[in-house]
């Protein structure tokens, strides 16, 4: 078949047509492309940098520890018969916590009233008299002494009138005389052995007093008002003097010992007087004391300041043992400025937030101090009354941003 030559000039030319029309629809939807919207700003929620009151704190961590402690047990020996606490028990002071069985001491009771009573009639006291108030002339083996003495000295004197007179031979005065110096002796010895039997009375009396303590000393009570933590002897056992029965602690106030975290640069600003915020993990409450004793140096094996606190526990709420936060309020109330933790990005131990200016994300590289709730403390890089966002989530720097009112 025979085609004209002009044939593959116009399919030529309708190929290089398609071309052309096909170039400039994709620069015409490159141009389109380069003229839309581009990537939305990002809506965040902002708040202003404030400046409120905050006190000066000292952030430390202590333990609890009961005001006293005793371990406690009776100043006799003898066989326990009965123990009326036991662990938990909360006692007042001079409640009975322990008895001995009380029949030795009984007795021993009735023995040294019964030998008290023997000195007193041998130094001639009757009921009721008083041992200071007997004199060794008035005792009956003085008034004896003294009776022989003066028939003696009668004798003597006798004697020598008749010596004189040269009716009586020198034998017998000489008996006389050495008759009076017997009884002189024997009357010396009568005031001091009334002076033994009186000092007899009160040996027995001491005697006496001190079998009445020991059956006092037999009941083991409080010394003060708290709670028994441990429990060492049973009923029917033997104790010896001093042996622990039961250990007893004073649960109000307790003592927040704060040995081990105050550190040397915030020992200076610690003083005694005042007020520690306590929390205690597990327990929401908030426990408020005062700062009792302050350690006179710092410890040179961790250089740290020894510190005491009392708390005060009258519901009985905390217990002793506990291991708590605490913060010391050095100062009062000052001006500091504050954002919300929310808006706080940590990464790699770099503390940023993310403030708003002229539309966009700005990047600020921040130091912060104390928390309070859910604010805290911004030290420097940052201005108050500053934008920033809060849960800034993946947000960087320089990305636009709407604020949401």
């Amino acid at each position: 078949m025979f085609l004209p030559r002009r044939a593959p000039l116009a399919l030529a030319a309708a190929l290089l047509a398609a071309i052309v029309l096909a170039g400039c629809d994709g620069d015409t939807a490159s141009r389109a492309e380069e003229k839309g919207p581009g990537k939305a700003p990002r809506s965040v929620r902002v708040v202003p940098a404030a400046e409120a009151p905050l006190p000066d704190v000292v952030e430390v961590t202590g333990t609890l520890a009961a005001q006293d402690e005793v371990v406690l047990g009776t100043k006799v020996a003898g066989r326990l018969a009965e123990v009326a606490v036991d662990l938990g028990s909360r006692v007042r002071r001079g409640q009975v916590l322990a008895r001995l069985a009380p029949a030795d001491f009984v007795l021993r009771v009735r023995q040294a009233a019964a030998a008290l009573e023997q000195a007193r009639a041998r130094l001639g006291l009757a009921a009721g008299d008083a041992a200071d108030a007997i004199e060794p002339e008035r005792t009956a083996v003085v008034k004896q002494a003294k009776a022989v003495l003066t028939e003696a000295s009668a004798r003597r004197a006798r004697a020598q009138a008749l010596f004189r007179e040269k009716l009586l031979p020198q034998a017998d005065l000489d008996a006389a005389e050495a008759s009076y110096q017997v009884a002189e002796s024997q009357y010396q010895d009568a005031r001091d052995e009334a002076l033994n039997r009186h000092g007899v009375v009160d040996q027995r009396r001491s005697e006496l007093d001190l079998a009445r303590q020991q059956l006092v000393d037999s009941v083991l009570v409080a010394p003060f008002a708290g709670a028994v933590s441990e429990r060492h002897a049973t009923a029917g056992e033997f104790v010896a003097a001093g042996q622990p029965v039961v250990t007893l602690v004073r649960t109000h106030p307790l003592r927040l010992r704060l040995r081990l975290a105050v550190p040397e640069r915030a020992a200076g600003r610690v003083r005694v007087g005042q007020e520690v915020r306590v929390a205690v993990e597990g327990d929401s409450r908030a426990y408020r004391g005062r700062v009792a004793r302050v350690g006179p140096a710092i410890d040179a094996t961790d250089r740290t300041l020894k510190v005491e606190a009392e708390v005060p526990n009258d519901d009985g709420a905390l217990r002793a043992g506990s291991f708590v936060g605490a913060q010391v309020v050095t100062a009062a109330d000052r001006p500091v400025l504050l954002v919300p933790v929310s808006a706080l990005v940590t990464f790699a131990g770099i503390e940023k937030v993310l403030a708003v200016e002229e539309g966009k994300a700005v990047e600020k590289r921040v130091r912060t101090g104390r928390r309070a709730g859910d604010r805290v403390e911004v030290l420097e890089g940052l201005a108050a009354g500053e934008l920033v966002v809060v849960s800034p989530g993946n947000l960087v720097d320089g990305q636009a941003v709407t604020v949401e009112r």
